[in-house]
């Protein structure tokens, strides 16, 4: 999506130079205060070799496996079944026609940027009007990656599965509240008119977009099962490569940020030794701090909980990778999880996606808007998994 962003030109030096060099020397001298600058520096080479080793391909190995689902789904016609059964549901939830689930179910099975290509498909686009298509970047995003964060979190342990399942109800509740604040925005920016312009749009659910019909691949049944299962590996390799970025650069900067010393195992002393995963321990002060808050929304009783959604904002993918940790540390509980699915999968790194999606969707006047409502849609998706788990958990 990088390609879709434009840039402008400014100054070689600016006043942003002076304040960008300000807060780096200010941030890392705290770290480095804190731990020693050498040990600094081998703990992040130390975090970031090992979630590249014991985390990256994990989840690469996920997204490898929910491809290949994703890609037999949609080849034997899976995806336009559930499609079928669930449009029905999509005007009254969303606001949106019908049509618009095939989007979310991609989006779920890979990730936020494949709504753009629906976007771009005019067999598609005919169902919409014009404020409607600005939504998709924020349907979309609601579930981007979602089988890889549900399979994920399922894997950490069979505790996980109803937490998870929660995650997911929930993670459906914030997506209608992103939208359905993103259309209140694009009406007012599109000058929508009720009286007329509604008899168009039900004429336009009436028509079928394809005729019922959905391309496949050539061959007898076991080419198209092998074809599909090594196209959509394929895919999965993609993303696995795509979220390394993510995970090492944010991820080892929120684990420094999260954890704290190691305990010699011999003395007891609390100690920085420089392996993997030390920290400053700043987030769970702030966690501290705002626990008097994260408590009734999101039921969190650990303040490194907080790490999660802050990396969610950023990449997903980044914040899978912590939860590991989390467990093996006894920091996290099934409710955690719940949270951590839903808000996970409704925000699934909007922050560095948002921009260039509604550039795409030729709607970047829009983009605060959609950020906006957004925000607000994960932390209700958050509120909602934590009130459903203490209902039914």
């Amino acid at each position: 999506m990088d390609s879709q962003i434009q840039k402008r030109r400014v100054k070689d030096v600016n006043l942003e130079t002076f304040i960008f060099l300000l807060i780096l020397l200010l941030g890392f001298g705290y770290i480095a205060s804190v731990m020693g600058a050498g040990i600094m520096f081998k703990v992040i080479m130390n975090t970031a070799h090992d979630l590249l080793l014991n985390t990256v391909f994990l989840i690469m190995a996920m997204a490898v496996l929910a491809g290949a689902l994703s890609g037999l789904l949609s080849e034997f016609g899976v995806i336009a079944l559930v499609n079928k059964i669930f449009a029905v549901f999509m005007k009254p939830l969303y606001g949106l026609p019908g049509a618009s689930i095939a989007g979310a179910i991609t989006t779920y099975l890979s990730d936020n940027p494949a709504i753009i290509s629906f976007a771009k498909d005019k067999s598609f686009t005919k169902y919409f009007k014009d404020y409607q298509i600005p939504a998709l970047c924020n349907l979309g995003t609601s579930f981007g990656m979602g089988l890889i964060l549900t399979t994920f979190m399922i894997s950490q342990g069979q505790e996980f599965v109803l937490p998870a399942i929660i995650g997911n109800i929930a993670a459906i509740i914030g997506s209608i509240m992103s939208v359905r604040i993103m259309i209140h925005f694009t009406k007012k920016f599109y000058k929508y008119e009720d009286s007329n312009k509604v008899v168009d749009n039900e004429i336009a659910l009436t028509t079928e977009v394809d005729e019922g019909y959905r391309e496949i691949r050539d061959g007898n049944t076991f080419q198209r099962v092998l074809d599909s299962i090594l196209e959509g590996g394929k895919n999965g390799v993609e993303m696995g490569l795509a979220i390394i970025p993510g995970v090492l650069v944010v991820c080892t900067l929120v684990m420094l940020l999260t954890f704290g010393p190691s305990t010699d195992p011999t003395t007891g002393a609390v100690v920085y030794t420089g392996a993997a995963y030390e920290g400053v321990g700043l987030l769970p002060i702030i966690g501290e701090k705002l626990s008097f808050i994260l408590e009734p929304l999101f039921g969190f009783t650990s303040p490194e909980a907080i790490a999660f959604p802050i990396t969610s904002l950023g990449a997903v993918g980044a914040a899978m990778s912590l939860v590991p940790q989390f467990i093996t540390d006894g920091v996290v509980t099934p409710n955690d999880i719940a949270v951590f699915t839903a808000m996970g999968m409704c925000w699934s790194g909007y922050l560095s996606t948002h921009v260039g999606m509604m550039d795409a969707l030729n709607a970047r006047k829009l983009t605060s808007k959609a950020i906006i409502a957004h925000t607000i849609g994960g932390i209700f998706a958050g509120v909602s998994a934590h009130f459903i788990f203490m209902i039914i958990g």
